[in-house]
């Protein structure tokens, strides 16, 4: 009688440790979807190549094969389970992450988080979170506004509650081109720098080791001036001023996420704060190359297979590869 009591106590305090230490880990990636429009002209906006009798001819049947092959590398990530946190940039509306979810993305409980945003494409920034997970606390559009005053993309923020009452921010970015050269556009990306890094620091003065997450495509890499110099670190800085760059490992490897012409960029980026640093699985982060969307010959081999190649249709995936890292979460 007295074992089987004893046996009984022993599980229960098992159960109860196992409940109290309980942990989660929390796979956090960024993808650009490379031009996810629908087929619907806005008037007041540049879509009109991605109509079915445009350009592009994007017609109901492209569009679904877009979905289709988007929905394949997703699921592919976090060994076939799926992002629970899932950063996207190139998006025209929300409506088009949710019919993504709605019909190809069944394996979590996911919903959206997203605003328009006044770029002259309509193309914004996205967020797919695992609603099991996390609650949706709060969107933010923070407007970036160039020295040209030219609409540009605005950096999403999320705010994310976990099960256990704690707020993780999320920043989705989308950073101006490097069209005209990468040196005479880097203005522009540093002024979307500073708009990041201003929301980053009320955040921080507020919140004590808050949990920052920042990703997206940056059109720049690890070591321009827009990232290093004013957002965020290669190494775990203790000052609170500074983020860690989880790509900047991959980067001085030689590894990227877009390749143009013979080099390879390193343009999509996962930046985590001195709040989240503890919890980062060191080294995970990862430029997911899933085998079924890499070029396999050609000039372009090796790369992610897209879905246009200039204006022929291909009818691939996206032109960038995604990127992911693993966080813990009580």
């Amino acid at each position: 009688m007295k074992k089987t009591m004893l046996k009984k106590i022993f599980l229960f305090l098992v159960i109860s440790l196992s409940v109290c230490f309980s942990q989660d880990t929390v796979y956090v990636a960024s993808y650009n979807l490379e031009n996810l429009f629908d087929n619907i002209d806005d008037p007041d906006k540049k879509d009109e190549e991605f109509l079915a009798e445009g350009k592009k001819q994007w017609t109901d049947a492209r569009i679904e094969q877009k979905f289709a092959n988007l929905a394949k590398v997703i699921n592919y990530m976090n060994n076939g389970v799926g992002p629970d946190i899932l950063g996207v940039v190139e998006v025209e509306h929300e409506h088009l992450l949710l019919s993504l979810i709605e019909k190809h993305l069944k394996s979590k409980n996911y919903k959206t988080a997203y605003a328009e945003a006044p770029d002259n494409r309509g193309i914004d920034c996205g967020l797919i979170f695992n609603a099991d997970l996390f609650g949706l606390e709060k969107t933010a559009a923070h407007e970036v506004i160039l020295l040209d005053e030219y609409p540009t993309r605005s950096v999403l923020e999320v705010v994310l509650r976990t099960k256990a009452d704690k707020n993780i921010h999320v920043f989705v970015n989308h950073w101006p081109s490097r069209r005209g050269g990468a040196e005479k556009s880097e203005p522009n990306r540093v002024a979307a720098a500073k708009v990041l890094k201003k929301s980053i620091q009320s955040i921080n003065n507020s919140e004590t080791n808050a949990s920052i997450i920042v990703l997206g495509d940056f059109n720049d890499e690890p070591d321009n001036n827009s990232i290093k110099e004013i957002l965020a670190d290669k190494e775990y800085s203790k000052s609170d001023a500074v983020m860690f760059n989880t790509s900047y490992k991959a980067f001085e490897n030689g590894l990227g996420s877009y390749k143009y012409r013979d080099d390879w960029n390193m343009l999509d980026q996962i930046i985590i704060s001195n709040g989240l640093k503890d919890r980062y699985i060191k080294d995970s982060f990862e430029v997911i190359k899933p085998e079924f969307a890499v070029q396999k010959e050609g000039k372009y081999k090796g790369t992610s297979f897209p879905t246009f190649g200039g204006s022929k249709y291909l009818g691939g995936f996206s032109d960038h590869y995604p990127v992911s890292i693993k966080l813990i979460i009580n």
